[in-house]
């Protein structure tokens, strides 16, 4: 299976940034996308952003598009994501995950998943 380990997260005021990581290792040669979602208090888990391993697609979610942008380093095999101008509504657990096999469309749906890091947390304040 794949091992997804997070780092990154923490406490940060309204308008700074951020980078969150996540390392793969185990059976990942057929990773089709990464992505990142996230878990308010109270609410389901949010998608926020996700792109293809191999080729140029990402995407975003509207709550974020602008701010954030997504990464991938091959050598270190991690999947990363800067947040700029962070806002108190962005304080969320942030969970890593990970998409293996062949696929027709970027993943948005956490069903669509296949394994999932443990969470790191954000708070942003204001």
């Amino acid at each position: 299976q794949v091992q997804l380990v997070e780092s990154g997260g923490g406490l940060v005021q309204a308008g700074d940034s951020l980078t969150l990581s996540c390392a793969a290792s185990g059976r990942t040669s057929s990773t089709f996308a990464m992505g990142w979602f996230r878990q308010a208090p109270g609410k389901q888990r949010e998608f926020v952003a996700a792109l293809r391993w191999l080729g140029s697609t990402a995407d975003y979610a509207d709550s974020v598009k602008g701010r954030s942008a997504i990464s991938r380093n091959y050598f270190n095999n991690t999947m990363n994501l800067q947040m700029n101008n962070l806002k108190p509504e962005d304080t969320a657990v942030y969970y890593c995950t990970i998409k293996l096999g062949g696929y027709y469309r970027l993943p948005k749906r956490d069903f669509e998943y296949d394994f999932w890091g443990q969470g790191t947390q954000v708070t942003v304040s204001s």
